[in-house]
């Protein structure tokens, strides 16, 4: 499975270090947050890498939404749960939970289908900045904090028309800012193409904080720091 590099399993906990979450963000999805960093003090465990694992266990359904409620840190145990009420849950030993998953329609477990979507959506998922954010907050007059930069991850959703044997690609449909005091809510809505047919659409929400007035040169610097490390890594590689 392409996912073993990037978390390990222990009973029925499974736990992700900071060395495996950064190498899922770096390599799979280009994104290269530094709240992804294994020595970042706010470091977290790509929330994708999350979505991806529980395609992986459940599989892909017609229908998703992915509701994440906080931050995983490193060398969490964690446990993947499909509750009662029908809904996927993941949580900690202590029952915190940090991501509700709801599902409808069809399932495929075609592990083929399956890490195509994952790959698919991650890569697109990864372009948050600059691809993404940077015209919208340039458009909006505000940026992040360059010292400390916070764009969280809170929620997504897809529907697919059909989910046999696609090999999709994501598309940018649109993208707006809602921006209320140093907080910035970003919205990215995505088609979902096959061999030149859509075949479903979805959306991703994030949130920006601690927003100040747009600079265009402290901006360009944090752009090049992206390409600067993205360069670096793609060396290494």
């Amino acid at each position: 499975m392409f996912l073993d590099d990037y978390h390990s399993r222990t009973d029925s906990r499974l736990c992700i270090t900071a060395e495996q979450a950064s190498r899922f963000a770096k390599r799979v999805a280009g994104d290269f947050n530094p709240i992804h960093n294994p020595d970042a003090r706010r470091f977290c465990v790509p929330g994708d890498l999350l979505f991806a694992l529980v395609l992986a266990r459940y599989g892909l359904s017609q229908h998703m939404t992915f509701r994440f409620l906080s931050m995983v840190g490193a060398e969490v145990p964690l446990t993947f749960d499909e509750d009662d009420d029908g809904r996927i849950r993941v949580r900690d030993g202590s029952g915190k939970c940090y991501l509700e998953v709801e599902r409808s329609g069809d399932i495929t477990r075609d592990e083929a289908v399956v890490e195509a979507f994952t790959r698919c959506y991650v890569a697109f998922s990864g372009k948050n900045f600059p691809h993404y954010l940077k015209p919208l907050m340039e458009d909006r007059g505000v940026m992040f904090n360059p010292k400390r930069p916070l764009v969280i991850y809170d929620s997504m959703g897809f529907s697919l028309e059909r989910l046999d044997g696609i090999e999709p690609g994501l598309e940018l449909a649109d993208a707006s800012l809602d921006v209320v005091g140093k907080r910035g809510d970003a919205l990215l809505e995505f088609r979902i193409m096959a061999d030149g047919e859509e075949v479903g659409t979805g959306s991703k929400k994030l949130v920006v904080s601690g927003l100040c007035d747009y600079d265009a040169c402290t901006m360009d610097a944090v752009v090049e720091e992206f390409y600067r490390l993205k360069a670096a890594h793609d060396a290494e590689a």
